[in-house]
């Protein structure tokens, strides 16, 4: 059999119609596979509503998050340990405390891990704040939140006014009224 010059051009083309979507094809399916595996880079921020003390120091040490139902999927995120006065961050004003590149999922807890060195100071009087089972466990936020694919942030608002309370022995302790934003 003998072909004319357009005929062979057609015969050649033809491998190349079927080629080309297939390779479409698998591009595609490889990247599709890739958005299921994704990560995302979850900041933790820390802000603070307004409070009649000079100073609410918490001591954070690190953070921590469990993106499991149990206690298998805990993660320490890079944290920037120190004391951190919460009245600094009021007003729309917040610091950025912990940040890593995660698993996207869903996060389902929080937890801060605390120092010792907590305090209140009030009318020029620095107070030891206590927080209960704070140096042990840490102070926990539990969540069901979805994390976004690439770049989350959440903001941990204390309300100090809501979360010292004075004891009739005239100590402090911290028990916090948080919300996340």
């Amino acid at each position: 059999m003998i072909f004319t010059p357009s005929q062979s051009n057609f015969l050649l083309m033809k491998p190349l119609h079927i080629l080309i979507p297939a390779a479409l094809l698998t591009i595609i399916t490889i990247a599709c596979k890739k958005d299921k595996e994704t990560t995302t880079d979850l900041r933790i921020r820390l802000t603070d509503n307004p409070y009649d003390a000079s100073e609410v120091n918490v001591d954070i040490r690190q953070v921590r998050i469990n993106l499991q139902d149990d206690s298998s999927g805990w993660v320490n995120l890079e944290t920037r340990a120190g004391i951190y006065n919460l009245l600094d961050y009021q007003n729309g004003i917040d610091t950025l405390i912990a940040q890593s590149i995660v698993p996207t999922g869903r996060l389902k807890e929080i937890r801060f891990v605390l120092g010792t060195q907590n305090s209140i100071k009030i009318a020029n009087t620095i107070y030891p704040l206590t927080i209960p089972s704070g140096s042990e466990s840490g102070l926990k936020i539990k969540l069901d939140k979805q994390l976004h694919a690439h770049l989350d942030s959440l903001v941990i608002d204390f309300d100090a006014a809501m979360s010292v309370i004075q004891e009739g022995t005239g100590n402090y302790k911290l028990k916090p009224v948080i919300k996340v934003k």
